[in-house]
């Protein structure tokens, strides 16, 4: 319970909880260590607690009654399956990249039901990895995984500062557009992202930090065309990687 409701106790004990049968088989295909998984017979009526357990013979099954597990159980309806597993220790530096990666970023999120529909997006498109910089909320916070339907486990995702970052992409030779809200700014679909590219995303409240829009090849817009002078950061976010992909597979219009 205490794993579920707070993120201090996640980084100081280096454990999380994945709940229900898809996020946790993701993550088991993903290769993320699971340490002990939380069965509840009454609703795991499909038997996926034992499906599970044959994929990894050294996770420790603890069978729960069903007020037990209404307690540990982060969401309604759940499936009667709750496992701890352990974080998996990415870095900038420890990231696979392909010859021309694609690579989202995004600076002081602070939703894990954003960060989770990002990573929705991110893995729906293929993209190589998601950087978060200076989050303000833990990138293995429940809804985080729910959100995302443990789409956080299929891509590649590293938590870093700005100052990490930029350096980082200097080195890699990426380039960086950054949405924002500035008069120099560009339409999104005007700019050719089949290089090397990183698109740079801010919160919806209080935009991207200046070292960002300093050090971006360009600031790009999404044309917002009602009342409405923005969108959130999951939505913008697909609009940009999708174009991004069309672009690469299509070829620039």
């Amino acid at each position: 319970m205490k794993l579920q409701a707070n993120s201090r106790d996640r980084r100081e004990q280096n454990l999380f909880v994945i709940e229900g049968y898809r996020e946790i088989s993701r993550a088991l295909v993903s290769g993320v260590e699971i340490r002990e998984l939380y069965v509840c017979p009454e609703l795991d009526r499909q038997g996926r607690g034992e499906e599970l357990l044959r994929q990894d013979k050294n996770i420790q099954a603890i069978e729960v009654s069903k007020t037990a597990f209404a307690r540990i159980a982060y969401r309604e309806g759940s499936d009667g399956l709750v496992a701890i597993a352990i974080p998996r220790s990415l870095t900038l530096d420890g990231l696979r990249l392909s010859a021309l990666p694609l690579i989202l970023i995004l600076e002081s999120v602070e939703k894990p039901g954003n960060l989770g529909a990002v990573m929705r997006t991110a893995d729906a498109a293929g993209i190589d990895a998601v950087i978060v910089c200076d989050p303000l909320t833990d990138i293995y916070n429940p809804n985080a995984i729910r959100s995302g339907v443990g789409c956080i486990f299929t891509r590649q995702v590293v938590s870093c500062t700005t100052a990490e970052a930029i350096e980082w992409l200097k080195r890699k030779r990426i380039k960086v557009y950054a949405a924002a809200l500035t008069e120099d700014a560009l339409v999104y679909h005007g700019v050719d992202y089949r290089g090397a590219t990183a698109l740079v995303m801010g919160t919806e409240a209080t935009g991207l930090s200046h070292d960002w829009l300093e050090k971006s090849e360009a600031r790009i817009i999404i044309p917002m065309k009602g009342v409405a002078d923005s969108l959130n950061v999951a939505t913008s976010a697909a609009v940009l990687i999708f174009e991004a992909v069309r672009q690469r597979e299509q070829g620039k219009d």
